[in-house]
């Protein structure tokens, strides 16, 4: 036994080993396969793959000008020349790098303490955007101001807190078709290969078009269009798409394919380090203003930026907002409880503990309601929405199965605040092939879509193709779901006028569908207390944590290997 088995089996054996279900720990839950070297390994690998965010989110964000005040002139109406006003940006953006590590690092742990899920939080990408652009506008230009957007995700997660604590949210993912939800996953995947694929936070190898809503991409900074910024010419030549894809795809790759541990932190590191010096052409710090001062601020290696100007700044006198402050609320609203809910329950069924009897998993309650409390905190910090990231796929493949992951992955952040110039000078192009390695693994899920029935394969297809071309997973949700209603309400209309008479074809391999869902709608800790269990707080010693099952009930889950479950399984067979 090595060093690594033996320390491996002292935890399993801990109190530590059973709080998080590892495997010899001798709880009853105990998740197959799950290490805690390889949590911690897991959990690097998320970071890794997540640490763009605190760059990517403090630079898209900063773009709304903050709680700076920008006094435009005709001349130069969004005060991209005013000095003053620029420096105050530049505040703005340093503020939410610390904002951004912060809130990732206390919504994480808080994940894997109390959900006990290998899944990490941080501001969603896309939110921000919204955020940014379309709510309060680049440098303040939208119908609402950044400190009412901020109250706005401040409500909103006070709504979902709600809705959590009801179980709204837990039967919205356990009602959503079997084959929408194992769409989602494949949908998921493609959505973090095209991140990966794009400048932003991948190698650049697409990019928006003008004829064409996507082309090939790949050039450096002289051969883009300024306005459009897609590429005029000598496409696929940019040095730093090459470095990608090589030493952070075909490297990566290769280690996996011999089941290298840690094969995605090694092509991250490898990437990332050929990248830093300033004398090569796959720097990342060319000679530029913007270049310059990535520098300057990756040259300090240790700092602390203390929040000066996005603590604390909500607003709550809507009354100059109209109803754009409403509209803000409701597309936050609807936006993130689809985005968060897809994203959990994706990453959940990757990681392999979904119950397929109640379509729950363990923890979902608790990571629900983390998740909105993360919201709320995160909009007092000067932060858009913080939501699940689909990036947890990283740290699942790597073997995370337990919360250890997602907590090793918060204690990186929170590193991160005090080596942020480290962490925010990854460059993109080391973390985008694994998002495409990542998202290759997750399309295993289409395979088990039920592609026989035309009711099932179609809004199927719907869900996994307007996730990526939307850049959304609640959008392609939406898209799936209503498809699914309009073609199987036709089809439900049509037998039922006729007799029984018309029918589909193949309709006797159609999944079938309810939304009384095993475990029933309300959480299963009200059911608990509606039951009289003092400590309803804790499930019964013979169900699971996502049942609504009580003692003596026809739904409660017999002990493994008691004589109940035998003869259950027995009348099973029979």
């Amino acid at each position: 036994m090595t060093f690594v088995d033996r320390w491996n089996k002292r935890v399993a054996e801990s109190p530590v080993g059973r709080y998080f279900h590892l495997e010899f720990s001798g709880h009853r839950k105990e998740r197959k396969g799950s290490r805690f070297f390889t949590e911690i390994r897991a959990g690097l690998a998320t970071f890794f793959a997540m640490a763009y965010i605190i760059a990517v989110n403090s630079s898209i964000t900063s773009q709304s000008g903050g709680t700076c005040v920008c006094e435009g002139t005709p001349e130069d109406p969004v005060c991209d020349k005013n000095e003053a006003y620029m420096l105050c940006v530049g505040v703005i953006q340093r503020d939410l790098v610390t904002a951004t590590a912060a809130i990732a690092a206390f919504t994480s742990v808080l994940m894997g303490l109390g959900a006990n899920i290998p899944i990490a939080c941080a501001p969603g990408m896309g939110l921000n955007a919204y955020f940014a652009y379309q709510v309060v506008g680049y440098h303040g230009t939208g119908p609402v101001s950044y400190n009412l957007a901020l109250t706005a995700v401040f409500v909103e997660g006070f709504i979902f807190i709600g809705l959590s604590l009801l179980g709204m949210r837990q039967w919205l993912a356990r009602a959503i078709p079997a084959s929408i939800k194992l769409a989602t996953g494949a949908g998921i995947g493609l959505y973090l290969a095209l991140i990966g694929l794009t400048y932003s936070a991948g190698i650049g190898a697409v990019t928006g078009a003008v004829a064409t809503p996507l082309e090939l991409a790949g050039c450096t900074a002289e051969f883009k269009d300024p306005v459009t910024g897609h590429c005029v010419s000598h496409k696929m030549r940019n040095p730093t798409l090459w470095l990608g894809i090589f030493c952070g795809g075909i490297f990566t790759a290769v280690l996996m394919m011999y089941r290298v541990k840690g094969a995605i932190i090694a092509g991250i590191a490898l990437v990332s380090i050929i990248s830093w010096p300033r004398t090569t052409a796959v720097t990342f710090f060319p000679h530029t203003p913007v270049g310059d001062a990535s520098f300057e601020f990756f040259k300090n290696v240790v700092g602390f930026h203390r929040i000066e100007k996005t603590l604390n700044v909500l607003e709550w006198d809507i009354t100059g907002a109209g109803g754009q402050f409403g509209l803000a609320l409701v597309t936050f609203l609807y936006v993130d409880i689809l985005d968060c809910t897809g994203t959990l329950y994706s990453m959940a069924r990757f990681a392999g503990f979904v119950d397929e009897r109640t379509q729950d998993f363990e923890g979902s309650a608790m990571a629900y309601m983390i998740d909105a409390i993360g919201i709320t905190i995160g909009s007092l910090f000067g932060s858009p929405p913080v939501t699940a990231y689909i990036e947890s796929g990283a740290g699942i493949s790597e073997g995370g199965k337990t919360g250890i992951t997602a907590i090793v992955t918060g204690l990186c952040f929170f590193i991160s605040i005090f080596f942020a110039p480290i962490f925010a000078s990854i460059p993109p192009w080391a973390t985008g092939c694994t998002l495409i390695l990542v998202g290759s693994m997750m399309m295993k899920a289409a395979a088990e879509i039920n592609w026989a029935y035309p009711g099932d394969a179609i809004p199927a297809f719907v869900t996994l193709l307007i996730m990526p071309m939307t850049y959304s997973i609640a959008y392609g949700l939406i898209a799936g779901i209503i498809t699914y209603i309009i073609l199987n309400s036709i089809v439900w209309f049509v037998e039922v006028i006729s007799g029984g008479r018309i029918v589909p074809y193949a309709k006797e391999v159609k999944e079938p569908w309810t939304w009384r869902i095993a475990g029933g709608i309300l959480p299963a800790w009200v059911s608990r207390l509606v039951g009289g269990k003092k400590d309803f707080w804790r499930p019964y010693e013979t169900d699971s944590d996502y049942s609504n099952s009580r003692p003596g009930s026809k739904d409660q889950l017999p002990e493994a290997d008691s004589p109940v479950s035998i003869e259950v399984e027995t009348e099973k067979r029979a």
